[in-house]
């Protein structure tokens, strides 16, 4: 007798972390996503050379690995900057993954940087944490201060969750963040996706969430009133939204 459909759905999500990140980041919230019958693999992405050029295709390859002990197809999540490893990972090995989740997420079209989506916007000051960079190593490196992690990543997350996650950010080559994806129809354009915005988002402005959603239409919506963490900021509120909105995609694409 067949499985169930609910039976043969895809229960593994693998987390991306973005930029000055780990896979600590979420640490607090796997938990509640596992409740709800999900298996959580966080990766932790592995160091650039200062001068690689080719970060995100070393990012992608990483998790390709990850995927490739898996018995099947898992959802892959990408946080911030790891919305774009996520892409190129699709791109890489679509049959690995069952659906796309970007969690204010960098879905950005085939070809363009962050940098170009904000420089192609009419108008408008996007805030943001560049501005607040600390440069090293002749601006190989960035580090992010823990004051400006507190006001623009974490500021309406709990106090001292907030404070403990902006002592655990660490430096990381410019190589790893100045990247664009490589994407096409055929392979990453076929994985159903699902975008987490944020309408209070400090970091990537919710105009420019909206920019990349238009740019790259497809994907189905799920809206959150917080900051740019929100597995930190409404973890139950995220999950709960999360996990339905997984259920009708997959099921809808099984």
């Amino acid at each position: 007798m067949p499985r169930p459909m609910a039976d043969r759905m895809p229960r593994t999500i693998v987390l991306i972390h973005g930029a000055w990140q780990g896979s600590w980041a979420f640490d607090a919230w796997r938990p509640l996503l596992e409740a709800r019958g999900w298996r959580t693999l966080a990766v932790d992405l592995p160091d650039l050379p200062r001068d690689a050029t080719d970060g995100l295709d070393r990012y992608a390859a990483h998790v390709a690995q990850v995927l490739a002990a898996e018995p099947g197809p898992c959802v892959v999540l990408g946080h911030s900057g790891g919305g774009l490893t996520a892409s190129q990972v699709a791109e890489l090995v679509p049959d690995r993954v069952a659906a796309l989740v970007y969690l204010v997420g960098m879905m950005l079209p085939s070809g363009m940087s962050f940098a170009e989506l904000v420089a192609a916007q009419p108008t408008g000051d996007f805030g943001g944490i560049v501005p607040h960079l600390e440069r090293l190593a002749g601006g190989t490196m960035t580090a992010v201060p823990p004051a400006a992690a507190l006001a623009i990543f974490l500021h309406d997350c709990p106090p001292e969750a907030a404070r403990i996650a902006a002592g655990s950010l660490r430096p990381q080559p410019e190589a790893g963040r100045a990247v664009a994806p490589c994407t096409t129809p055929e392979r990453y354009g076929r994985v159903p996706r699902l975008y987490v915005e944020a309408t209070q988002d400090r970091s990537i402005d919710i105009r420019l969430q909206r920019a990349m959603q238009a740019l790259s239409p497809g994907a189905a919506t799920i809206t959150l009133d917080c900051g740019h963490v929100p597995q930190l900021a409404v973890p139950e509120l995220l999950t709960d939204c999360l996990c339905d909105a997984l259920d009708r995609l997959l099921q809808a694409n099984t």
